[in-house]
C-alpha cells in the first residue's frame, strides 16, 4: 500500500512540475504583462498544489504532511494577492492590456478624449 501511495505521489509531483514549467514557457511567449501574470500565477498555484499533494502523500501521516499543508496554505494564500497586486501596479504604471482590436481606457484618458471621436 505504501508504494502504491508513492507511486500516485510521484505521479502527482511530476505533473505539477510540469505544469509549473508549462506556466514559465507562458510567461516567455505571451504578449503582455496582464497574460503572462495570469500565466504565472494559475500555473504556479496548481502546480505547487500537485507537487505538495503528491509529497503529503510520499510522506505519509506525519509532522512532514502538517508542515506541506501549512506550506500550502501559504501558497493558497499568498499567490492569488501577489498577483492581483502586480496586475493593479501595472495598470496604475500605464501599461494597457492587448485584447486583440479592444482598447481599455483608464478614467482619466477618458476625459481628454471629444466626444463623437473614436479612442486610438
Amino acid at each position: 500500500m505504501a508504494d502504491l501511495l508513492a507511486s500516485i505521489g510521484g505521479g502527482f509531483v511530476l505533473i505539477g512540475v510540469a505544469l509549473s514549467v508549462l506556466g514559465a514557457f507562458g510567461i516567455l511567449k505571451f504578449p503582455d504583462v496582464y497574460t503572462r501574470i495570469h500565466a504565472a500565477s494559475i500555473t504556479d498555484t496548481a502546480g505547487a498544489s500537485l507537487v505538495l499533494l503528491g509529497l503529503c502523500l510520499i510522506a505519509g501521516i506525519s509532522l512532514v504532511t502538517l508542515k506541506l499543508v501549512f506550506i500550502w496554505m501559504f501558497v493558497m494564500l499568498t499567490t492569488p494577492v501577489a498577483a492581483n497586486a502586480l496586475a493593479n501596479a501595472a495598470f496604475g504604471s500605464g501599461h494597457k492590456p492587448r485584447i486583440g482590436a479592444f482598447h481599455i481606457m483608464r478614467s482619466d484618458e477618458r476625459r481628454q478624449t471629444p466626444r463623437g471621436t473614436d479612442a486610438p
